[in-house]
């Protein structure tokens, strides 16, 4: 994901509201670098790649919806 992602609502239209699309790079950017740093410590400790991405992918799958 970049600057360039296109972000979309609930209906499929691109969030066009600027300071949405800053927070949004923004926590982009924050998440990209603390999976970054979680995956090298891992690896660091012998955790093997596949494993730490999966566990990753996992994490993410089983992410709630706020009020669910």
């Amino acid at each position: 994901m970049s600057d360039l992602t296109v972000w979309r609502d609930g209906n499929g239209e691109p969030i066009a509201c600027v300071e949405k699309l800053r927070v949004l790079r923004e926590n982009e950017a924050e998440l990209r670098q603390a999976m970054q740093d979680a995956f090298e410590d891992a690896i660091l400790m012998g955790v093997a790649p596949d494993e730490m991405r999966a566990h990753l992918m996992e994490m993410v799958s089983k992410l709630s919806e706020p009020g669910a």
